[in-house]
């Protein structure tokens, strides 16, 4: 997958679709934290959607149901690359040592965290 970056607007409609995997802009619009946008403004923020090939649609009559084209695990993944590459210069161990340092993180999730990067190298 190509670099894409949602704007907050976006990530709003996102985070709906991945949730529900399918909606109609009716929906979309309903579901739409206050203050809600025009139904342009969503129109225009699901075709700029389009165009980065992250939202598709299915058209029944006149209406579209939109769904997301890459899952969000699959968007994390290249939003935290993208983000350790720029602030990081491309070390994971840069990021894990400003991470744990720099986060209130309790022994407990340190453990945490360890018995996980144990698990990796061991498979």
């Amino acid at each position: 997958m190509k670099e894409i970056k949602l704007t907050d607007s976006e990530e709003v409609i996102m985070e709906m679709l991945w949730e529900k995997e399918k909606l109609f802009m009716k929906e979309i619009l309903e579901s739409y934290p206050e203050p809600k946008p025009a139904s342009t403004t969503v129109a225009t923020l699901l075709k700029r959607m389009q165009n980065k090939d992250l939202v598709g649609y299915t058209l029944y009559g006149n209406s579209r149901e939109y769904f997301p084209k890459v899952a969000k695990s699959e968007y994390f993944k290249e939003e935290m690359t993208s983000m350790i590459d720029r602030f990081f210069n491309s070390s994971v161990t840069q990021f894990a040592s400003f991470f744990t340092s720099n986060t209130k993180l309790s022994q407990k999730q340190l453990k945490e965290l360890r018995e996980i990067i144990d698990k990796e190298i061991k498979e």
